[in-house]
């Protein structure tokens, strides 16, 4: 089993967003019984409230199922619990490492490594949650098609 934890700053919009995304990409390639998805924030501004209601009507505009969620701070045990902690922008990384140490297994990595190497802006700033939608989505396919890649390989 993958696990995999998508982090932004208060996970109630990018990280949920990928957290659904990939989820939805998962279980239409057939791979849900591969994989375990989550998200969380590398702050604790938002904890316990849910998805942002412009990300939810963004999901729901693309046909993505919103799945049931609660905003919650990364913590040290997710860096043992989890195989890829993934960030949206250079901000999360650096608070990821404050919050895990070293990634002395190199488990933490930015969304867009997988797709265009950019930073996913954050929607809450720009109220571009189209363009958010489109950068992570593309993020989420290209780190479908590698771990698809080592599911078949493996």
């Amino acid at each position: 089993m993958i696990k995999i934890l998508f982090i932004c700053l208060g996970n109630i919009c990018r990280s949920p967003m990928a957290e659904m995304i990939f989820t939805d990409m998962v279980k239409k390639a057939g791979l849900e019984k591969h994989f375990e998805i989550a998200s969380a924030a590398t702050s604790t501004e938002e904890t316990g409230n849910g998805i942002y209601p412009p990300a939810r009507s963004e999901l729901n505009r693309r046909g993505i199922p919103v799945l049931p969620h609660r905003a919650r701070q990364m913590t040290r045990a997710d860096y043992e619990h989890y195989d890829l902690l993934i960030g949206m922008e250079k901000w999360n990384l650096t608070a990821m490492h404050r919050i895990a140490g070293e990634d002395e297994k190199g488990k933490i990595r930015m969304l867009g490594e997988w797709s265009n190497g950019r930073d996913i802006a954050d929607p809450w700033y720009t109220d571009c949650f189209d363009i958010a939608y489109d950068d992570i989505h593309a993020g989420c396919e290209g780190l479908l098609a590698e771990l698809g890649k080592t599911l078949r390989e493996g």
